[in-house]
């Protein structure tokens, strides 16, 4: 098989390749036949920045196989179970969702560069979750999804991304801010990602956010009880409306190097807040 010249390669978008390294380059060329046949005998030679990074790349090398009636037994039993692979958790787990604030605007106005904020946000995320003890279970576009065994994690690793985010020194000097949801429960793991009310209520929690601000559900700081992680505090903002959901009590959790004043949820009108620590 030839090699992809360098003027066929620009022709084509990232999702003809497997795998997009952090700096942007492009490795894998899955857009026909040929090259999936050379993309799986070479998978193993590629140095990937994470487990997550390269179930990915196995996931989609596989799809494109599919795709092209390629039947790779060795490549399957060797190197691809699937997303189970990563041993998410059961039972009851703690989820964190994020999203970033203003991304189509973002988008927009960087053009190519917002794929570098983009890797760069993603980078900040894992390595926060990661070090916290957690799993992603997911990221697409701007948004980020992670479980954890404990809540106490899952704070611990928002926290974390909120203050990397604000020093960071992003592309083009843009502001970049995240909004982030916290709750938990008993979800259902099927084919490698949670299914379950659960993963609404957090989804609907990290919406409500505003950039900056870390919003967790009653239910989670229950779990929490009297261990909450050092030097982080929690204000009442009332009961909110969650489309679909209906009444939830939301909480917004502070710490003394971030900001702590923000408008109201957007889910409607809350009920009278109280703030404690």
């Amino acid at each position: 098989m030839a090699k992809l010249a360098d003027r066929d390669r620009k022709k084509l978008r990232d999702t003809a390749f497997a795998y997009v390294d952090p700096s942007g380059r492009r490795r894998l060329p899955i857009h026909d036949e040929s090259h999936v046949r050379n993309a799986l005998s070479r998978f193993n030679q590629v140095v990937f920045e994470d487990e997550v990074a390269r179930d990915r790349a196995r996931t989609r090398l596989l799809n494109a196989a599919r795709r092209f009636g390629i039947v790779p037994v060795g490549f399957v039993t060797g190197q691809l179970r699937g997303r189970g692979a990563r041993n998410l958790p059961q039972g009851a787990v703690t989820f964190l969702m994020s999203d970033i604030e203003g991304s189509t605007a973002l988008l927009l106005g960087l053009g190519d560069r917002y794929r570098t904020l983009l890797t760069d946000a993603r980078r900040i995320a894992r390595t926060a979750v990661r070090r916290a003890g957690g799993w992603e279970v997911d990221a697409r576009a701007d948004e980020y999804f992670a479980v954890f065994r404990r809540p106490q994690q899952a704070i611990e690793a928002a926290v974390s991304i909120q203050r990397q985010v604000r020093d960071h020194a992003w592309t083009d000097g843009v502001a970049v801010r995240m909004r982030m949801g916290i709750h938990g429960g008993r979800p259902t793991l099927a084919e490698g990602s949670y299914v379950g009310v659960s993963v609404h209520t957090v989804s609907r929690i990290c919406g409500a956010a505003h950039g900056g601000q870390i919003l967790v559900s009653r239910a989670t700081l229950a779990s929490v009880g009297d261990e909450m992680p050092a030097g982080i505090g929690v204000i009442d903002l009332g009961e909110h409306h969650l489309r679909g959901l209906g009444a939830q009590s939301l909480f917004q959790l502070t710490a003394a190097d971030l900001p702590a004043t923000f408008p109201p949820p957007s889910t409607g009108t809350p009920t009278p807040a109280t703030e404690g620590s």
